[in-house]
């Protein structure tokens, strides 16, 4: 009886989770993580392809892996209250996720119809285009709109400068124009339950990805193509290990009240400028008074300005004590100008 090569599962795993970002040198990164010969990679990405779960093309020498589909849906709807999320949901994507755990289910379900939710509830759009993907190590999740678009829909309810600002006031949490039928949280939650959540709306593109620990690289571009609508992008890993729950409570308290938020400091920084003056601290403070935390992420910040820094750490502190304000990703340069205006 032959035995089993104890590394086997692992190889076939590696290899199935690497594959995407490195299609061209999985063979090459496998061999160096393994300490196995090329012929032997080889036949494990020969039984993989035989099994339907990669494909390749190219020659031997400059050959290209890409996982297969094993799942997938693309449909377009009529934008009408015939149908609820909860319908679409249970009877267009649920059924297409075999083999997945519950709490990617449960995660899945919860970006999904709060997403769609929004579609029917506020963009004012004929149709949703609506596609559901998935491979061995991936599900994506899409949901396009042909309405006013969401930036510039808040941007008008709130009376609000510009797209950018509405931006950052939903990065926040707590925003809605309809109190009665919502809370405002949707987004919020949806964007940090998933391993990356994008919006692309008019001619700016937001995107948050899940790194190490409950860090968040967080992306905003402005770009020179218009998008007529909104267009939602929800990624998650298939062998992700956390649940609803576990995201909820990291951003409420004891008595189940949204508490907490996380707030990227680039989305207040236009391209070109840097953050110096009352008036951009003042954009960023808008209803931070809503949270008893606030989590200022200073990612991609190089520095600030003392009138900046002052508006935030001593007189909305002082006026606000009970708010506790953290920072994070701060380099040198901002931690000093931070600790200059708190000890003033």
């Amino acid at each position: 009886m032959a035995r089993k090569n104890p590394q086997a599962a692992q190889i076939r795993e590696f290899i199935l989770r690497n594959v995407s970002e490195h299609m061209a040198d999985i063979v090459s990164l496998t061999m160096e993580q393994f300490g196995h010969s090329r012929t032997s990679i080889n036949r494990y990405m020969q039984k993989l392809a035989e099994e339907r779960l990669i494909d390749f093309y190219g020659n031997t020498y400059a050959r290209r892996y890409v996982l297969k589909p094993l799942a997938w849906e693309n449909f377009e709807l009529s934008v009408d209250h015939r149908w609820s999320e909860g319908d679409v949901w249970r009877e267009k994507i649920l059924p297409k996720m075999k083999g997945v755990r519950q709490n990617i289910i449960d995660i899945c379900q919860y970006g999904f119809t709060e997403m769609l939710n929004n579609v029917l509830d506020h963009a004012r759009s004929p149709t949703v285009r609506i596609r559901y993907n998935q491979n061995y190590s991936d599900i994506r999740m899409t949901i396009a709109d042909k309405g006013v678009g969401i930036f510039q829909k808040i941007q008008n309810d709130f009376k609000l400068d510009d797209p950018r600002t509405a931006l950052l006031e939903l990065s926040k949490g707590k925003l809605t124009s309809d109190k009665k039928n919502h809370a405002g949280e949707g987004i919020y939650f949806t964007s940090r339950m998933f391993d990356k959540f994008s919006i692309r709306s008019g001619n700016l593109f937001y995107s948050r990805k899940k790194t190490d620990g409950e860090d968040w690289l967080v992306e905003v571009n402005d770009r020179t193509a218009t998008r007529h609508g909104t267009l939602v992008i929800m990624d998650i890993k298939t062998n992700a290990d956390w649940t609803p729950r576990a995201i909820f409570d990291l951003y409420q308290g004891d008595n189940m009240r949204f508490r907490k938020t996380h707030v990227p400091l680039k989305l207040a920084q236009y391209p070109g400028e840097q953050l110096v003056s009352r008036s951009q601290a003042k954009r960023l403070l808008a209803r931070f008074s809503n949270f008893s935390e606030v989590f200022l992420d200073f990612q991609d910040i190089d520095q600030i300005g003392q009138a900046f820094a002052d508006e935030i750490f001593r007189v909305f502190h002082n006026e606000h004590p009970e708010i506790h304000i953290n920072i994070a990703n701060a380099n040198e340069n901002v931690r000093r100008m931070v600790d200059f205006v708190r000890n003033s």
